[in-house]
Protein backbone atom coordinates (compact mmCIF):
# COMPACT_ATOMS: atom_id res chain seq x y z
CA UNK A 1 0.00 0.00 0.00
CA UNK A 2 1.10 3.50 -1.20
CA UNK A 3 0.54 6.23 1.16
CA UNK A 4 2.22 10.02 -0.11
CA UNK A 5 1.85 13.65 1.91
CA UNK A 6 2.35 16.77 0.75
CA UNK A 7 1.69 20.17 1.73
CA UNK A 8 0.97 21.96 -1.74
CA UNK A 9 0.91 25.74 0.14
CA UNK A 10 -2.03 26.39 -1.86
CA UNK A 11 -3.94 23.64 -3.99
CA UNK A 12 -4.99 26.16 -6.23
CA UNK A 13 -1.82 27.46 -7.21
CA UNK A 14 -0.63 23.56 -6.83
CA UNK A 15 -3.06 22.68 -9.85
CA UNK A 16 -1.19 24.76 -12.13
CA UNK A 17 1.82 23.72 -11.32
CA UNK A 18 1.41 20.22 -12.83
CA UNK A 19 -0.19 18.62 -9.44
CA UNK A 20 -2.92 16.42 -11.65
CA UNK A 21 -0.23 14.95 -13.72
CA UNK A 22 1.84 14.38 -10.54
CA UNK A 23 -0.88 12.75 -8.39
CA UNK A 24 -1.64 10.22 -11.72
CA UNK A 25 2.35 9.64 -11.78
CA UNK A 26 2.60 9.21 -7.47
CA UNK A 27 -0.78 7.24 -7.98
CA UNK A 28 -1.05 6.53 -4.17
CA UNK A 29 -3.65 3.80 -2.43
CA UNK A 30 -3.87 6.81 0.20
CA UNK A 31 -3.10 10.96 -0.87
CA UNK A 32 -2.90 13.39 2.00
CA UNK A 33 -2.55 17.22 1.74
CA UNK A 34 -1.80 19.76 3.93
CA UNK A 35 -1.98 23.73 3.39
CA UNK A 36 -5.31 23.53 1.06
CA UNK A 37 -5.55 27.44 1.61
CA UNK A 38 -9.32 26.47 0.55
CA UNK A 39 -12.99 26.69 1.21
CA UNK A 40 -15.58 24.80 0.55
CA UNK A 41 -16.57 24.73 -3.57
CA UNK A 42 -13.17 26.64 -4.87
CA UNK A 43 -12.18 23.86 -6.33
CA UNK A 44 -13.54 20.58 -8.14
CA UNK A 45 -10.84 18.17 -8.63
CA UNK A 46 -11.73 14.94 -10.83
CA UNK A 47 -10.12 12.08 -9.26
CA UNK A 48 -11.66 8.75 -10.80
CA UNK A 49 -11.11 6.09 -8.16
CA UNK A 50 -10.86 8.18 -5.12
CA UNK A 51 -12.96 9.58 -2.61
CA UNK A 52 -12.59 12.92 -1.17
CA UNK A 53 -12.44 14.54 2.59
CA UNK A 54 -11.88 17.97 3.61
CA UNK A 55 -10.99 20.37 5.99
CA UNK A 56 -11.56 23.74 5.86
CA UNK A 57 -10.45 26.15 8.02
CA UNK A 58 -12.60 29.39 9.26
CA UNK A 59 -10.33 31.77 8.09
CA UNK A 60 -9.85 32.26 4.32
CA UNK A 61 -6.83 31.43 1.91
CA UNK A 62 -5.43 29.43 5.33
CA UNK A 63 -4.43 25.89 6.32
CA UNK A 64 -6.95 23.41 5.41
CA UNK A 65 -6.06 19.50 4.99
CA UNK A 66 -8.24 17.15 2.65
CA UNK A 67 -7.62 13.44 1.91
CA UNK A 68 -8.14 11.28 -1.23
CA UNK A 69 -8.66 7.19 -0.68
CA UNK A 70 -9.15 4.50 -3.42
CA UNK A 71 -10.06 1.95 0.11
CA UNK A 72 -13.38 3.43 1.83
CA UNK A 73 -13.25 3.99 5.66
CA UNK A 74 -15.13 3.09 7.99
CA UNK A 75 -15.46 6.36 9.67
CA UNK A 76 -14.08 9.77 9.21
CA UNK A 77 -13.47 12.54 11.65
CA UNK A 78 -12.41 16.08 11.30
CA UNK A 79 -10.31 17.72 13.91
CA UNK A 80 -9.50 16.51 17.43
CA UNK A 81 -12.32 17.57 19.52
CA UNK A 82 -10.94 20.41 21.17
CA UNK A 83 -12.86 23.78 20.09
CA UNK A 84 -9.29 25.60 21.16
CA UNK A 85 -7.59 23.86 18.12
CA UNK A 86 -11.06 23.04 15.79
CA UNK A 87 -11.55 26.68 13.75
CA UNK A 88 -8.19 25.58 11.43
CA UNK A 89 -8.48 22.85 9.27
CA UNK A 90 -5.65 21.24 10.40
CA UNK A 91 -6.61 17.43 11.14
CA UNK A 92 -8.58 14.70 9.13
CA UNK A 93 -8.77 11.30 10.38
CA UNK A 94 -9.70 7.85 8.74
CA UNK A 95 -10.68 4.91 10.32
CA UNK A 96 -9.86 1.62 8.79
CA UNK A 97 -10.31 -2.24 9.21
CA UNK A 98 -6.20 -2.52 10.59
CA UNK A 99 -5.22 1.16 11.25
CA UNK A 100 -5.74 4.92 12.11
CA UNK A 101 -4.68 7.39 9.30
CA UNK A 102 -4.41 10.87 10.16
CA UNK A 103 -3.54 13.74 8.27
CA UNK A 104 -2.11 17.11 10.12
CA UNK A 105 -0.59 20.61 9.04
CA UNK A 106 1.10 21.26 12.44
CA UNK A 107 0.70 25.46 13.52
CA UNK A 108 3.73 26.93 12.53
CA UNK A 109 5.53 28.83 15.84
CA UNK A 110 5.97 32.16 13.60
CA UNK A 111 8.72 34.70 13.34
CA UNK A 112 9.51 35.84 16.94
CA UNK A 113 8.06 32.74 18.09
CA UNK A 114 4.96 34.64 18.79
CA UNK A 115 2.48 31.08 18.53
CA UNK A 116 4.80 28.95 20.04
CA UNK A 117 3.44 29.11 23.66
CA UNK A 118 -0.03 28.03 21.90
CA UNK A 119 2.22 25.60 19.53
CA UNK A 120 3.71 23.82 22.97
CA UNK A 121 0.05 23.21 23.88
CA UNK A 122 -0.94 21.73 20.39
CA UNK A 123 1.66 19.38 21.01
CA UNK A 124 0.93 17.99 23.68
CA UNK A 125 -3.54 17.75 22.93
CA UNK A 126 -2.58 16.49 19.80
CA UNK A 127 -0.04 13.61 21.16
CA UNK A 128 -2.97 12.89 23.70
CA UNK A 129 -5.56 12.76 20.90
CA UNK A 130 -3.21 10.32 18.86
CA UNK A 131 -2.80 8.11 22.00
CA UNK A 132 -6.24 8.01 22.62
CA UNK A 133 -6.77 6.46 18.70
CA UNK A 134 -3.34 4.06 19.22
CA UNK A 135 -5.28 2.20 22.72
CA UNK A 136 -7.62 0.99 20.29
CA UNK A 137 -5.54 0.11 16.67
CA UNK A 138 -2.27 1.50 15.44
CA UNK A 139 -1.85 5.00 14.09
CA UNK A 140 -0.45 6.38 10.85
CA UNK A 141 0.05 10.02 11.07
CA UNK A 142 1.82 12.35 8.34
CA UNK A 143 2.16 15.60 7.01
CA UNK A 144 3.48 19.02 7.93
CA UNK A 145 4.90 18.57 11.21
CA UNK A 146 6.84 22.15 10.84
CA UNK A 147 10.05 21.16 13.22
CA UNK A 148 13.35 19.63 11.84
CA UNK A 149 13.94 17.09 14.91
CA UNK A 150 17.78 16.90 14.33
CA UNK A 151 20.40 18.34 13.28
CA UNK A 152 20.56 16.38 10.10
CA UNK A 153 17.16 17.38 9.51
CA UNK A 154 17.92 21.02 8.23
CA UNK A 155 21.19 22.12 5.99
CA UNK A 156 22.21 25.31 8.76
CA UNK A 157 20.98 23.94 11.95
CA UNK A 158 23.82 26.19 14.13
CA UNK A 159 22.46 29.67 12.52
CA UNK A 160 18.28 28.21 12.61
CA UNK A 161 18.87 27.67 16.47
CA UNK A 162 16.23 29.92 17.72
CA UNK A 163 13.81 30.15 15.03
CA UNK A 164 10.34 28.44 14.18
CA UNK A 165 10.72 24.63 13.73
CA UNK A 166 14.10 24.28 15.05
CA UNK A 167 13.80 25.60 18.42
CA UNK A 168 14.93 23.12 22.08
CA UNK A 169 11.13 23.28 23.03
CA UNK A 170 9.92 21.70 19.37
CA UNK A 171 12.40 19.46 18.79
CA UNK A 172 11.64 18.41 22.42
CA UNK A 173 8.55 17.74 21.92
CA UNK A 174 9.07 15.72 18.59
CA UNK A 175 11.79 13.37 21.00
CA UNK A 176 8.83 13.12 23.16
CA UNK A 177 6.28 11.37 20.52
CA UNK A 178 9.04 9.31 19.34
CA UNK A 179 10.19 7.85 22.88
CA UNK A 180 6.12 7.30 23.27
CA UNK A 181 5.85 4.25 21.42
CA UNK A 182 6.18 5.98 17.87
CA UNK A 183 8.83 5.59 14.78
CA UNK A 184 9.81 8.67 12.11
CA UNK A 185 9.40 6.25 9.39
CA UNK A 186 11.86 8.20 6.89
CA UNK A 187 14.34 7.74 9.85
CA UNK A 188 13.78 4.17 10.70
CA UNK A 189 15.01 3.29 7.00
CA UNK A 190 17.97 6.10 5.96
CA UNK A 191 18.98 7.04 9.99
CA UNK A 192 22.02 8.97 8.80
CA UNK A 193 21.07 9.70 5.09
CA UNK A 194 21.67 13.83 5.30
CA UNK A 195 20.78 16.42 2.50
CA UNK A 196 17.60 14.97 2.01
CA UNK A 197 14.59 17.65 2.61
CA UNK A 198 11.06 18.76 1.79
CA UNK A 199 10.51 22.50 2.29
CA UNK A 200 12.82 24.69 0.95
CA UNK A 201 12.10 28.60 1.44
CA UNK A 202 11.14 30.71 -1.54
CA UNK A 203 13.76 33.05 -0.99
CA UNK A 204 17.70 32.97 -1.76
CA UNK A 205 17.38 30.56 -4.45
CA UNK A 206 16.96 28.23 -1.58
CA UNK A 207 15.81 24.72 -3.36
CA UNK A 208 18.38 25.43 -6.15
CA UNK A 209 21.26 25.39 -3.17
CA UNK A 210 19.32 22.39 -1.25
CA UNK A 211 19.03 24.72 1.51
CA UNK A 212 16.22 23.14 3.08
CA UNK A 213 14.26 21.59 6.07
CA UNK A 214 12.85 18.10 6.53
CA UNK A 215 9.82 19.21 8.20
CA UNK A 216 6.87 16.37 6.92
CA UNK A 217 6.72 13.24 8.18
CA UNK A 218 4.98 10.25 8.82
CA UNK A 219 5.12 8.61 11.97
CA UNK A 220 3.89 5.46 12.89
CA UNK A 221 2.82 3.09 15.92
CA UNK A 222 5.70 1.06 16.86
CA UNK A 223 4.24 -1.55 16.20
CA UNK A 224 3.67 -1.30 12.59
CA UNK A 225 7.25 -1.20 11.93
CA UNK A 226 7.16 -4.74 11.07
CA UNK A 227 5.07 -3.51 7.96
CA UNK A 228 7.13 -0.81 6.65
CA UNK A 229 8.71 -1.69 3.07
CA UNK A 230 10.33 1.89 2.43
CA UNK A 231 9.95 5.89 2.55
CA UNK A 232 10.52 8.23 0.17
CA UNK A 233 10.97 11.39 -0.30
CA UNK A 234 10.01 13.34 -3.74
CA UNK A 235 12.07 16.16 -3.83
CA UNK A 236 12.50 16.05 -7.75
CA UNK A 237 8.26 17.20 -7.46
CA UNK A 238 8.10 20.79 -7.41
CA UNK A 239 4.36 22.83 -7.13
CA UNK A 240 4.90 23.69 -3.77
CA UNK A 241 7.60 24.86 -1.22
CA UNK A 242 7.65 21.65 -0.07
CA UNK A 243 7.38 17.99 -1.90
CA UNK A 244 5.78 14.80 -1.74
CA UNK A 245 6.95 12.04 0.86
CA UNK A 246 6.04 8.46 0.40
CA UNK A 247 5.39 5.68 2.49
CA UNK A 248 5.13 1.55 1.71
CA UNK A 249 3.49 -0.80 4.04
CA UNK A 250 4.10 -4.21 2.98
Amino acid sequence: MKLISWNVNGLRACVGKNFLEDFKKLDADIFCLQETKLQEGQINLDLPGYQQYWNYAEKKGYSGTAVFTKKEPLSVSCGIGIEEHDHEGRVITLEFPDFYLITVYTPNSQDGLARLDYRMKWEDDFLHYVQSLDKKKPVIYCGDLNVAHKEIDLKNPKTNRKNAGFTDEERAKMTHVLESGFVDTFRHFYPDLEGVYSWWSYRFRAREKNAGWRIDYFIVSERLTQQLADAKIHTDISGSDHCPIELLLK
